[in-house]
């Protein structure tokens, strides 16, 4: 579990094809992995990754076809957010996040907004039900607010702070974006589901 508070921005530095998916070789940036085991789970844009070879400021991680397929971001050098596990502990300053990436969103706007940036996003179609105003949802692994939703599209305010700290900074209409809805929402509608 994790909270979509990102730590660091970290780099994806090399990837290499594998029989049934990659592996990737990620420098930390400023996370600090002197706690970091092999096993350990880091996610890596939202996305849930175990890492395999832990040396110094870099991690490896191999990806799944099923993970590449459902995805974004992970195929090619660049940078990504980064959190490690939850422990038990620590403060949940964002929301409870699985890091099973949901879908993949479109980004339909990005613009200054005051002080702010203001964050349009069209969900897929199958997940646009789950996200619900003033209700959570993680991008590209930040935790973030739904202040808007009109059908399929929703709006997110960004502070600065967030955009100093997180990937989101680069932003484009047309980008894509790792979406994993509350996990509330989906447990809610599996309950109803089994009561008929």
């Amino acid at each position: 579990m994790f909270t979509g508070i990102v730590a660091a921005i970290g780099r994806i530095q090399r990837v290499e094809p594998r029989d049934q998916g990659l592996r990737l070789a990620i420098d930390a940036g400023d996370l600090d992995l002197s706690d970091v085991a092999l096993g350990d789970s880091i996610a890596v844009n939202g996305v849930c990754l175990t890492a395999v070879v832990v040396a110094g400021r870099t991690f490896e991680v191999d990806v799944s076809q099923e993970t590449i397929d459902c995805t974004i971001g992970l195929g090619a050098p660049g940078e990504v957010n980064l959190e490690k596990a939850l422990r038990l502990a620590d403060r949940l300053g964002g929301h409870l996040v699985s890091g099973h990436v949901d879908g993949v969103g479109e980004v339909v706007s990005f613009a200054p907004f005051g002080e702010s940036w203001r964050l349009v996003i069209r969900a897929p179609a199958e997940l646009a039900k789950y996200v619900a105003r003033k209700g959570s949802i993680c991008v590209q692994g930040v935790s973030l607010t739904v202040n808007r939703v009109e059908g399929r599209e929703f709006e997110i305010n960004l502070i600065p702070h967030t955009l100093e700290r997180t990937t989101l900074r680069h932003l484009q209409a047309g980008a894509r974006v790792n979406l994993e809805v509350d996990l509330i929402a989906r447990y809610a509608e599996r309950l109803i589901a089994a009561d008929t």
